[in-house]
């Protein structure tokens, strides 16, 4: 059977098209009395950013704590605090933010309409009832959040998406001017996620014209920002960002994104950061990116963390294993049906202490 996916449907790109939000959200809200959540990054809490959003009266604005990795507990708790807020559902759900922001956005709209916490909605298609209408905004470009099925998150015994179409947002803006200003670091963590995503996509099993076609433009996209210093960088980049969820979406990642769920689970590493200290170390599995890779690093200047497996318990040790080897899609793309044969608890193992 051939996949049969949903996009977004609903798409603005440009330098400045944030300021048409007003005018977007205007058309979504039934009354005087309905009201938006907004859930802004709290990287913006102390800044003019607020000034610029079209917020109403009674609408909601929620700083979304993005220090660590988006838990189940965080979502049902986001949840709670909508319900109480007034006795109606919400006429939408804006995610103004990084890659975090985007899947705790996408999570609470899911979350609004589907009983029971997030945490039993973790794989693919649990998801019963359609979702708050939701409007992702991405202030950093790379992880391809804004353009995916999947909301993932932490939760008490894995790291795992809420992979379902009705997680897919409404209506992204997609504003390069809103990327202005991410520090250097976390710039480059996330451009890299995008540069992987296309990697792995491209070099696996489940690679055909759909998604080799986003890939091949997002990695060459990629080259022009890391290695070239485009002038149109954060335009570049954020196509790329958009175009390498695409690619995914009708493929999948591999080996890198499976080792770093587990680094985020057992040792709270963030996602973007956690995908460069794998990728590090698989020359065996992707040479010529890995390679590229090292490059980019270099031209950017940002330093790898090293050694963050150097004291690690057993079972931590053990935890980590389990939830990568859990993402049995990834393995698969990466190295066929027959990955298990190739890829044995061992050399996970190997390759984590070597972190």
């Amino acid at each position: 059977m051939f996949r049969n996916f949903k996009v977004v449907p609903k798409i603005i790109f440009g330098k400045g098209s944030f300021d048409q939000l007003e005018d977007i959200l205007s058309e979504r809200r039934k009354d005087k009395k309905s009201f938006m959540v907004f859930l802004i990054d709290h990287a913006f809490e102390n800044t003019d950013f607020k000034n610029k959003v079209p917020l109403k009266t009674d609408d909601m604005l929620i700083w979304t704590d993005t220090s660590a990795e988006p838990k189940t507990y965080y979502i049902d708790q986001l949840v709670q605090d909508i319900k109480k807020y007034k006795d109606a559902l919400p006429d939408g759900i804006i995610g103004i933010g990084g890659g975090a922001t985007m899947d705790i956005a996408k999570a609470v709209s899911l979350m609004l309409t589907n009983s029971g916490s997030s945490e039993d909605y973790q794989g693919w298609d649990l998801i019963k009832n359609p979702a708050i209408y939701h409007v992702g905004i991405p202030t950093l470009s790379g992880t391809g959040a804004e353009a995916s099925r999947t909301a993932i998150l932490t939760g008490p015994q894995r790291k795992l998406g809420i992979n379902s179409d009705y997680t897919v947002f409404d209506q992204i803006v997609l504003d390069p001017n809103l990327t202005q200003g991410a520090p250097k670091d976390q710039r480059f963590y996330t451009g890299m996620d995008c540069y992987i995503h296309c990697v792995e996509a491209l070099t696996g099993t489940y690679l055909n014209a759909f998604s080799k076609g986003y890939g091949e433009k997002a990695l060459e996209l990629c080259q022009n920002v890391f290695l070239r210093d485009s002038k149109e960088a954060a335009d570049e980049l954020m196509i790329a960002s958009y175009f390498g969820g695409m690619s995914i979406a009708y493929s999948q990642v591999g080996v890198c994104h499976a080792l770093s769920y587990g680094l985020s689970f057992g040792l709270g590493v963030k996602h973007g950061i956690g995908n460069c200290i794998a990728f590090d170390y698989l020359e065996k599995f992707y040479p010529q990116g890995v390679a590229e890779f090292r490059k980019m690093q270099e031209i950017a200047k940002v330093e790898i963390p090293r050694g963050i497996t150097k004291d690690i318990d057993n079972n931590t040790l053990d935890k980590m294993i389990t939830v990568a080897l859990g993402l049995e899609p990834l393995w698969e793309n990466a190295l066929g049906k027959d990955w298990k044969k190739k890829m044995p608890k061992e050399r996970i193992k190997e390759l984590y202490l070597k972190m």
